[in-house]
Parts: structure tokens; sequence; C-alpha cells
């Protein structure tokens, strides 16, 4: 059907989607169907017919909202369709003219579309939601896991088993080693220290000292249910990296060398392989990064994917991860200028990799250092963040190699904005700045 467009349209054969756990309301323009409202189930078949009347009416994009998870099977019934599907935030449409009715909000959600005035959020390519499933829910594993290893520090100091005061990670080769020892019966203390691994500062008759408690059988059970969680979940965990490897191995587009890495040493091998194939993936060796380690990149990749061409330029990318300052200006008046609270865990991993630079001997730690002592500590963090995605955005969109330039360099080159600083003031007043003699 050919109608002509109104000029102030922008999309006319748009429509709108109400997402809702049992139900969807959909809306089309009124020259597109007799009934431009119907309602659809949340079965398979319901969602097929959805996308039959989307095409039947000749609709082009739908804007859709964010309602939960429900909208997820909505959006990939409709893309693979053909559909151009918008995701919107529900902030954007909660101002519904009138009562507030699901037929009423799937309309506003058609005539704002269709003017223009929704933008669509960002959701990275299938390949990229596949990998991200299972990093976030070898994220949910290592969450319990944490949990139950407190729940096994806490049956321990119950029965006055103090082996966290001589041992600094209970979970490590020493502290698994008691541990399962006592689960399998052992009682004796002087036995369960011969577990001790020679690197531990504590010696042997501090940790037979530790290990004198009273052995309540009701504490000995959680114990037991407690390690028995936590080998059940680490089986879990292995299923997850498995799954990473290999999807990451299937998406992989080139080889690439990574050369010398300077935190070689502290890696084991299975770490290099996870980086290898994370380099292979992106293209680049984010990991060289100073603050960004193989967990930060593989949650930042793995929620960002390595093609950011959605983004316009780099600061719309910072602008996405909520590093940049929101500034509300009324009458010529700057109300706030703080960032917005945002959820985004990319922004999250960015924060996470700039608190590491505190004691880094790198340029990018001196910078974080220099603004701490600028600003409070929380704005040090937000703009070093900031500094990391730059570097991040311009490595995947470039193929720019990072390349530390070290402390004294960053430092060095502080100093000469300083001395250059303070020429031009000196030559504002009227005076002239010599050196005292040779810098040291």
């Amino acid at each position: 059907m050919a109608v002509r467009k109104r000029d102030d349209e922008v999309f006319p054969n748009a429509a709108g989607i109400d997402v809702g756990a049992s139900s969807h309301w959909a809306a089309v323009p009124r020259h597109c169907a007799e009934a431009p409202v119907r309602e659809f189930g949340a079965m398979t078949d319901d969602l097929n017919a959805l996308a039959d009347w989307f095409v039947s009416c000749g609709v082009d994009v739908v804007a859709l909202e964010s309602t939960g998870v429900y909208w997820i099977p909505v959006y990939e019934v409709l893309e693979s369709r053909g559909l151009k599907v918008w995701l919107v935030d529900a902030r954007q449409v909660k101002y519904v003219p009138g009562r507030k009715s699901d037929v009423q909000d799937c309309q506003w959600l058609q005539k704002l579309m269709s003017h223009g005035l929704l933008r669509a959020a960002f959701r990275p390519a299938a390949q990229v939601c596949t990998i991200r499933a299972v990093s976030r829910q070898r994220e949910v594993l290592l969450v319990q896991q944490a949990s139950w290893v407190q729940r096994m520090q806490k049956a321990l100091v119950q029965m006055n088993l103090q082996l966290g005061e001589v041992i600094s990670d209970v979970m490590g080769a020493t502290g698994q080693a008691i541990i399962r020892a006592i689960v399998a019966g052992e009682r004796n203390p002087r036995v369960l220290a011969r577990h001790r691994h020679r690197r531990i500062r504590a010696g042997e008759d501090e940790i037979v000292a530790a290990l004198t408690g009273n052995w309540r059988e009701e504490h000995l059970f959680v114990l037991g249910q407690a390690l028995g969680m936590y080998d059940d979940i680490a089986r879990h965990l292995d299923e997850c990296d498995r799954k990473l490897q290999v999807l990451l191995a299937e998406y992989a587009s080139s080889d690439v060398d990574l050369g010398k890495h300077p935190r070689e040493g502290t890696k084991a091998r299975a770490e290099f392989d996870a980086r290898q194939a994370l380099a292979n993936w992106a293209g680049v060796d984010l990991t060289r990064i100073n603050g960004l380690g193989l967990d930060s990149v593989m949650k930042i990749l793995s929620e960002i994917g390595p093609d950011l061409s959605r983004f316009a330029n780099v600061k719309h990318f910072c602008s996405w991860l909520g590093l940049c300052p929101s500034t509300k200006i009324s009458g010529g008046k700057v109300l706030s200028a703080g960032t917005k609270r945002s959820a985004n865990r990319a922004r999250q991993a960015f924060r996470m990799a700039a608190m590491a630079l505190s004691r880094s001997d790198s340029a990018l730690g001196a910078f974080y250092r220099r603004l701490c002592s600028r600003m409070d500590k929380p704005r040090a963090n937000t703009a070093t963040a900031h500094k990391l995605a730059r570097m991040v955005y311009f490595m995947l969109t470039r193929g720019e190699a990072f390349v530390d330039q070290g402390q004294q360099h960053y430092e060095e080159q502080q100093r000469q904005r300083s001395i250059a600083a303070l020429k031009r003031r000196a030559a504002a007043l009227g005076y002239q700045v010599n050196p005292l003699g040779p810098p040291a």
C-alpha cells in the first residue's frame, strides 16, 4: 500500500510493542490495518503470528520496550524475520498522556517511534551475546563459590579452628589439604599440620595451635556440605571455561602474535591460552594495557564485543559506558556535572582496572596517582577508567598496539608541562623564568 509520508514522520511504517510476561500488545499505523492494535500471547506460535502480522502490514521498524527478560524472545523472532528492531529504554516512554494501560503504551511507543523520538539501545551481535551468556554464568558461579568458602570459614571458626589466622588463603594448597583431611575424618592437629606447604610463613607449631578446637558434629557436617558444593561449582566452572574456549576458537578471525608479555612469569599456561584466544577474537591484545587483566578483558569483550562500529566516535562510547560527566544546565547555571549512575558491567570492569593501577610503576599508574593528589579517589577512579576506555576503543577500531612509555617518561612530560605553564604565567606578568642549574 503506497502511503504518502507526512512531513513530521521519520518512520511512517513503524510499530510499537508493549512487552508483558503472558501477553504482548502491538500497535501499527492506522493506515496499515483496520484494527491497528492487537494482543498476542507469549508462546512461540504467537510470536510468529505477530511477525506475520507486521510483515503483512508493511512494517519495517519496531520499537520494543526492554521489560525484564521477556523482550528477548520477541526481539529474536522479529529480527529473524528481517524486521529492524529498536530496543528502547522504558524511562524514555514513561510519560504516557491520559490513563495508563497496555493499549495506550503500545500506541505511545508507535507514535514516538514514527516521529523519531526514541533512541535504540546498544545490543551486540549474536556471537557476542552467546559468549556474554556463558561469561555471566561463570561470574554467577564464582560468586556462589565464594559464598560457600565463607560458610566453610564460619564452620571452622565455630569449632574454634583458627586456620584463617595462620594462613592467608584458606582455599590455597595448604588450606584445601587440611580441610579435605578434616572432612575425611582426621582430627589430630599434628597430622593435619603436616599438610603445611614450605612457603607458608607460619610454623608447624602455630598451625597445630590453630587446629586445636572442639570437633562438633553439626559443624563438621556443615563443613563437608560446603566443601561438596565448592567442588561441584568448580566442576561447573570448568565446563564454562571449556565452553568459552570453544566459542572463542570458533569466532576468532585470525591468529595474533602476542610476542613477549611483561607479565609472562606470573601467568599459568591456561591463562596464556585464554589470552591468546581473546586476542585472536578481538584482533589485538588488550591485556597489554596496564591494569587490564585477563578477567577484565574477558568481561569487557563479552559485554561489548570486538566490533565498536555501532558507536559514532570515542565520545559516544565513553558516554554509553557512563564515564562522562552528565552535565545539566538550566538558565545558564550548571545544576550538576557528575557521572550518571549505571549498572553497565563493562563500566564496572574499567573502574576495577583503574583501581589496580594504584601501585603500578607505569605511565597509567603515575596518571592515576597524580589525579588522586588533585581530587578524591572516586573521581580519580572514574577519570582513569575513562582513559582506559578510550585506549580500548582505539585499539579495537584502529588495531593500534599499546606501548607503555613508563612512569619516568610520564613524570618528565608533566614536569615540562609545568615549566611551560610557569613561563606563560611569568610572561603575562612581565617576568622571565630561568633555571637555577641543570635538572636533577
